[in-house]
C-alpha cells in the first residue's frame, strides 16, 4: 500500500502543531506560510522540489 501526502499538508500541519501546542505567536506562523510561498515562486523552488522528491525517494528505499 503507498501513502501520499503533500509537503505543503505536512509542513501546514507541523506550522498549526506549533502554533497550538508549542506557542508559536501567529505572525510568526503566517511569516513561515509567506517565506515557503516566497520560495515557491522564486528560481530555487524547483531546486527545493527535486531535493524533497529525492529525500522521499531515499526515506521509501529504507528497510527499517
Amino acid at each position: 500500500m503507498t501513502v501520499s501526502i503533500s509537503a505543503v499538508i505536512l509542513l501546514g500541519v507541523f506550522v498549526f502543531l506549533l502554533w497550538r501546542y508549542a506557542r508559536l505567536p501567529l505572525w510568526q506562523a503566517a511569516i513561515c506560510a509567506a517565506f515557503g510561498y516566497y520560495l515557491a515562486s522564486a528560481s530555487i523552488g524547483p531546486n527545493i522540489g527535486l531535493g524533497l522528491h529525492a529525500l522521499a525517494r531515499f526515506v521509501a528505499g529504507l528497510d527499517l
